[in-house]
C-alpha cells in the first residue's frame, strides 16, 4: 500500500516526477495524516487546499543544493529582491540589511507575508533584518520532504501567513550512515557550488521504540564576479543603457570652490566657471575627463571605462565625461559558506511519541561590489590634485590636454584640479557577514482517548548576525585623539599629498608611495553592525471526532499558541569618542535598538463537516492578541466537492492581519542625498520626465529620509480561491486554481517615482524650503493604500509504462491575471503592474512554468526539464523617456528566459547511488534588461530576479549508504 501512495504523490502533487518515498508517518494511501494547512488529520489526496510536496529525491534529481535554489524553482514564488544576487550591490529600502540572507515570497506577497516552518513550527527571523526568515539556515540535507501550501493560512498558523506556508520536514526515523557529496561546476568558471553531508541514525521507532539521529552538512558557494560573464555590460547605449557614474579610475575633473584644503579654489571654482563645450552654450560642468577630449586616448582605453552617455542621462553638461561599469565589479553570486547541523531523538511509548531536536547553522557570506567612489566637496571631503615637484609631469600632461580643448583654462594653470575618482587600487568594497542560528524544540503527540489526539511542543531559537567591513573601505580624514596621537589615517589627506596618481594611463601602476598611503587609510576589520532575533514558542492542540452525520464524521481541532519575539540591533560598536568617519560605510547607527520585544497569544479552532456525500466544509477561526496592537480575529472557510471520483472542486476564503516588524516601527531616520538624474519637481514638470532643456524639468537632488515609523498600523488582507482537480485515470492529474488577494493598509516603502507620479497623494512627504524648492522627500515606512493580486496556477501530471519502465510528464505554471496598487486609501487603482518593470519589490511576470519529462527503468532514471519565465516591458532611462535620444536597438520588451536542465541517475546497489546532470543545457545567457538604479549606481544589463547568471554547469551527486 505504501507504494500506491508513492505513485499517487508522484503523479499528482510533486513538482518533479517522483516515485519517491512517502512521508514516514504514512503507511497506507488511505491513512489520515496531518499536512500543512490544517490541524485535522486527513487523507492527503482529499485536501481542499492546493498543496505541493517535494521529497529529497526530487531535489536531487533537479540538482538543487541550497534552500535558495529550491525557492527559486517554485513557480508560485514571486519575483522579488529575495535572493543573494539581487542584494549583491548597493541597496536601500526593504533590501537593506539582508546581508547573506535569502527569503521566500509566495504569490508575490513579499517575504514578510510568507510563513516558514520547520517541522510545523516557526523559525526565528534573520538577525540583521529582524523581519523575515533566512531560508539558508534550513538544514536541507536532512529533509524528508517539503510541503508548500499555496493558500493563506492565518487562521491556523498565525496572521502573517498571507501568501502561503512552506513547511520543511526533517527525517525522524533514520537508521545507518549516509554520506553525500555534491558539486555544481560552471563551464565558464566562477560560481561553483560544493556540498558534503553525513547523517547517522540508530534505532527503529516501530521495532525498538526509539530513534536517535544526527548529521551535519557544509555547503560552499564560490563567488561569481560580474566581469566573468560577457552579458554583464552596462555600456550598451545602442539599446538604451549606460551607467550613470562619473567616478572613474582615470579621474574626471569637476568644479570645486574654496575649502580648507583649497583656499584659492580650483581651476573651476563653480559650475558657472566651467568652460563652454566648443560650439555650444553649454558649460562642461558635468565633468571633464581628459581621455574623452579630442586627441585623447578614449574612455575605453582604461578597463571598465567608456564614454558617459550624456544623451541617455539627459545631462548635456557631461559631454566630455567618462563612466565606469559598476555592474562588472559586483558579484553575481555572493560567496557563502554554510555549515548546518541537526540532532534529533524520538521515543515511542505505546501510542505516544516524544521528541527533542536541535538544529543550527553557521554561515559566512561576503558581499562584494563596486570600488569606492570619492567625490570632493568644500567641507568634509575637500581635496584636489595640486601641482607639486613630485607630480609636476602628471599635472602638466593632464592640464595641457584640458587647455587643448578649453583654451580659456590657461589662466588657471598651476591651480589644483578637483576630481571624482574610482579607487581601483582599493579593491571592491566588501562586507562580510557571519550568521549563527540555533533552535531547540521538544514535543509530544499521541492519543487522549475518545478518538482524540494531542500535540504539544516548546521551542527556543535565535539568529545572530554580525557584519564587518572588508577590503575597499577607507577612513575619510586623519583623526587624532586628545593627545594628538593619530587614531586613523584619512584617504582625503592622502589624496591631498599629490602622491597618489589618479590619472594612471594604460599600462601604468600606482607607485609604492601611493599604495602605502592608500593602504594606510584602510578601515578593514571594523565591525559594521550586528543583530539578534530570538523566538520563544509554546503550543498545544488537540484534534479528533465530534459526532457522526449521514455523510460522515464531524471532526474538530482546537489549539493555543504563545510566542515571545525579541530583537536587538547595534550600529557602530566603537567607543563614541573614537569613531573616525569611514566613507560610504552603512553603519546604520540611527537604527540601533537596545531591545524590542512583543508577545503574541492565540487560540484557534477548526471544524470539518461532511455536509453530504462528496461535499465537505471546513471552517477555522483564530484569535490573536499582539502586545501593542490588540486583538484580531481571522476566519478561514474551505470547501471541496467531489461529485464523481474523477473530479473535485475546491475553494477557500480567509483573512489576515500583519503587524509591522521591529525595524519598520523603531528604526531611526536616515538622511541621504539623492544622486540620480531621474527626479524632478512634479509641480513644475507635469510630465515627470527630467529634461534640462524644458523649464521646470531640470533634475533635482533632494535629501531622502528613510527609516521607521512608530505610527504604523497593521495591514489586512482578504483572500479567495477556487479550483478544480481532474483525475480521469489513476495516472493522470490536472489541477487549475484561481486565487485573489486584496491587501489594505500595506506596510511599504513607496517607490520614489510613484510618489512623484502621484504627487497629490504624497504632497506632505515633499519637504520644501522657504523658496518652495524641494529639499527632502520623506520615504520612511508608511501604510499605503493597498494591492490587488490575482492569478491562476496550473499543475499537470501523467505517467505511463513504456519499454519496461515508466515515463512521466509534469507541468507547474503560474499565470498572473492582475497586479495593481493604490498608493493611498482614497486614490484610484494604478496602471497594471503585470509584465511591467519595477525598480524594487516584486516583478510581476505574466507567466512562469516548469515542465519536465522523466523516465525510470530499473536502477536507471533520467529527466529533462524546461524553465520558462515570460518577458516584460523594459525600464527606460531619462534621456530615452524624454525623447532626447532614440537608441537604434532599444529593447522595449525583454526576451523570454528559457533554459533546459537534464539529469541521469543510476542506483548501483542499496549502498551507492549516483546522479549526474547538466543545468542550462544550451548555455543560455540571461535576457538583456535595463536594470540600473541611477541613485545607487547598482544594477546592470540583466535581471537577477528572473535569471541565473551562472550559465551551463555540470552537477554530480554521489550518495553512500551504510
Amino acid at each position: 500500500m505504501k507504494n500506491l501512495l508513492v505513485a499517487f504523490l508522484g503523479t499528482t502533487i510533486l513538482a518533479a516526477p517522483a516515485f519517491a518515498q512517502a512521508p514516514s508517518s504514512a503507511t497506507d494511501e488511505n491513512e489520515a495524516i496531518v499536512v500543512t494547512g490544517s490541524r485535522i488529520k486527513r487523507v492527503v489526496q482529499d485536501s481542499p487546499l492546493p498543496l505541493q510536496i517535494f521529497t529529497v529525491q526530487d531535489l536531487k534529481r533537479d540538482s538543487i543544493s541550497t534552500p535558495e535554489q529550491f525557492i527559486a524553482s517554485l513557480t508560485a514564488n514571486g519575483t522579488g529582491l529575495d535572493n543573494l544576487a539581487s542584494n549583491a550591490d548597493v541597496v536601500d529600502g526593504a533590501a537593506r540589511g539582508n546581508n547573506g540572507a535569502s527569503s521566500a515570497n509566495l504569490r508575490g506577497q513579499g517575504a514578510s507575508a510568507t510563513l516558514i516552518l520547520l517541522n510545523g513550527r516557526r523559525v526565528p527571523a534573520h538577525g540583521l533584518n529582524g523581519g523575515v526568515v533566512d531560508i539558508n539556515q534550513i538544514p536541507l540535507f536532512a529533509m524528508e520532504r517539503v510541503e508548500v501550501l499555496k493558500d493563506g493560512a492565518s487562521a491556523i498558523y498565525g496572521t502573517d501567513a498571507v501568501g502561503g506556508v512552506i513547511n520543511f520536514i526533517t527525517r525522524n526515523n533514520f537508521q545507518g550512515v549516509q554520506a553525500q557529496g555534491f558539486m555544481d561546476v560552471t563551464e565558464a568558471g566562477g560560481g561553483n557550488i560544493f556540498r558534503g553531508s553525513v547523517m547517522g541514525g540508530w534505532g527503529d521507532l516501530d521495532d525498538d521504540g526509539f530513534n536517535v539521529m544526527a548529521g551535519a552538512s557544509i555547503t560552499e558557494a564560490k563567488a561569481l564576479r560580474g566581469d566573468q560573464r560577457s552579458f554583464v555590460n552596462t555600456f550598451q547605449p545602442e539599446r538604451g543603457l549606460s551607467p550613470d557614474t562619473r567616478g572613474t579610475p582615470y579621474a574626471t575633473i569637476f568644479p570645486l570652490g574654496v575649502g580648507p584644503n583649497t583656499p584659492n579654489g580650483t581651476i573651476m571654482n563653480a559650475a558657472a566657471n566651467a568652460p563652454f563645450i566648443p560650439g555650444t552654450t553649454i558649460r562642461a560642468s558635468g565633468g571633464i575627463n581628459p581621455l574623452a577630449l579630442p586627441g585623447g586616448a578614449g574612455c575605453n582605453s582604461v578597463d571598465g571605462m567608456d564614454d558617459y552617455a550624456a544623451d541617455i542621462w539627459n545631462t548635456p553638461s557631461a559631454e566630455y565625461a567618462c563612466a565606469w561599469d559598476t555592474g562588472r565589479a559586483a558579484v553575481l553570486q555572493q560567496p557563502q559558506r554554510t555549515i548546518s547541523y541537526i540532532g534529533r531523538a524520538t521515543f515511542r511509548t505505546g501510542d505516544h511519541e516524544f521528541y527533542a531536536e536541535l538544529t543550527g547553522s553557521d554561515a559566512d557570506a561576503s558581499k562584494r561590489f563596486s570600488n569606492l567612489q570619492i567625490t570632493p566637496n568644500t567641507t568634509t571631503q575637500n581635496y584636489a590634485y595640486a601641482r607639486t615637484a613630485s607630480n609636476a609631469a602628471i599635472y602638466d600632461r593632464v592640464f595641457n590636454s584640458l587647455v587643448a580643448t578649453f583654451p580659456v583654462l590657461e589662466s588657471q594653470r598651476g591651480k589644483p584640479m578637483a576630481y571624482r575618482w574610482r579607487c581601483i587600487e582599493c579593491g571592491p568594497r566588501e562586507i562580510t557577514t557571519e550568521t549563527n542560528t540555533l533552535r531547540f524544540s521538544a514535543g509530544a503527540d499521541g492519543p487522549i482517548g475518545w478518538g482524540w489526539d494531542y500535540r504539544v511542543g516548546a521551542s527556543y531559537g535565535y539568529s545572530e548576525s554580525t557584519s564587518t567591513l572588508g577590503n575597499g573601505y577607507y577612513y575619510r580624514n586623519t583623526t587624532r585623539d586628545a593627545n594628538g596621537n593619530i587614531i586613523a589615517n584619512g584617504i582625503i589627506d592622502a589624496l591631498n599629498t599629490g602622491n597618489i596618481n589618479v590619472f594612471l594611463q594604460p599600462g601604468e601602476t600606482q607607485s609604492a608611495t601611493g599604495m602605502a598611503l592608500i593602504e594606510g587609510a584602510s578601515a578593514k576589520g571594523v565591525k559594521l553592525y550586528g543583530g539578534k532575533y530570538g523566538l520563544w514558542q509554546l503550543d498545544a492542540s488537540a484534534s479528533g471526532a465530534l459526532f457522526e452525520l449521514p455523510a460522515g464524521t464531524v471532526q474538530a481541532a482546537v489549539g493555543v499558541d504563545l510566542r515571545i519575539e525579541d530583537y536587538n540591533f547595534n550600529g557602530d560598536s566603537r567607543a563614541a569618542i573614537a569613531r573616525p568617519v569611514i566613507i560610504a560605510a552603512p553603519f546604520d547607527d540611527v537604527n540601533a535598538l537596545a531591545g524590542a520585544s512583543r508577545t503574541v497569544k492565540a487560540v484557534y479552532g477548526e471544524v470539518l463537516v461532511p455536509v453530504f456525500k462528496g461535499f465537505e466544509l471546513t471552517g477555522a477561526l483564530r484569535l490573536d492578541d499582539y502586545s501593542g496592537f490588540g486583538t484580531t480575529t481571522n476566519p478561514k472557510i474551505s470547501a471541496k466537492y467531489r461529485p464523481i471520483q474523477q473530479i473535485m472542486f475546491r475553494g477557500s476564503y480567509n483573512t489576515s492581519f500583519r503587524v509591522p516588524n521591529f525595524n519598520q516601527l523603531y528604526n531611526g531616520t536616515t538622511v541621504s542625498l539623492y544622486t540620480g538624474l531621474d527626479l524632478v519637481d512634479p509641480t513644475t514638470c507635469p510630465g515627470g520626465r527630467p529634461d534640462s532643456a524644458v523649464p521646470g524639468c531640470t533634475p533635482i537632488r533632494p535629501d531622502i529620509l528613510t527609516g521607521g515609523n512608530a505610527s504604523l498600523q497593521p495591514e489586512t488582507a482578504e483572500q479567495f480561491s477556487f479550483g478544480v482537480v481532474f483525475e480521469p485515470t489513476s495516472n493522470i492529474f490536472v489541477s487549475l486554481d484561481w486565487w485573489k488577494i486584496d491587501r489594505s493598509n500595506n506596510i511599504q516603502v513607496t517607490p520614489l517615482q510613484d510618489m512623484v507620479d502621484n504627487y497629490s497623494d504624497f504632497e506632505d512627504k515633499f519637504i520644501r524650503d522657504a523658496g518652495g524648492n524641494i529639499i527632502a522627500v520623506d520615504r520612511r515606512w508608511m501604510n499605503a493604500g493597498g494591492t490587488q493580486t490575482e492569478g491562476i496556477e496550473v499543475t499537470a501530471r501523467a505517467n505511463a509504462d513504456l519499454w519496461g519502465g515508466n515515463i512521466g510528464f509534469g507541468l507547474d505554471g503560474s499565470y498572473l491575471l492582475k497586479k495593481k496598487s493604490k498608493l493611498s486609501p482614497g486614490a484610484d487603482w494604478g496602471v497594471s503592474e503585470v509584465g511591467r518593470y519595477t525598480l524594487s519589490g516584486d516583478l510581476g511576470l505574466r507567466w512562469k512554468h516548469n515542465m519536465f519529462v522523466t523516465y525510470q527503468n530499473g536502477p536507471w532514471n533520467g529527466s529533462i526539464s524546461q524553465i520558462f519565465r515570460k518577458g516584460y516591458t523594459n525600464s527606460v532611462l531619462p534621456g530615452v523617456a524624454a525623447g532626447r535620444v532614440s537608441p537604434p536597438d532599444v529593447v522595449e520588451t525583454t526576451s523570454n528566459y528559457v533554459i533546459y536542465n537534464m539529469s541521469v541517475g543510476y542506483e548501483f546497489n542499496e549502498n551507492l547511488q549516483l546522479t549526474a546532470g547538466v543545468k542550462n543545457l544550451f548555455d543560455k545567457d540571461p535576457p538583456f534588461a535595463v536594470n540600473y538604479d541611477s541613485n545607487l549606481g547598482s544594477g546592470s544589463s540583466w535581471e537577477p530576479r528572473v535569471a541565473d547568471p551562472r550559465g551551463r554547469s555540470y552537477t554530480l551527486n554521489v550518495q553512500f549508504t551504510f
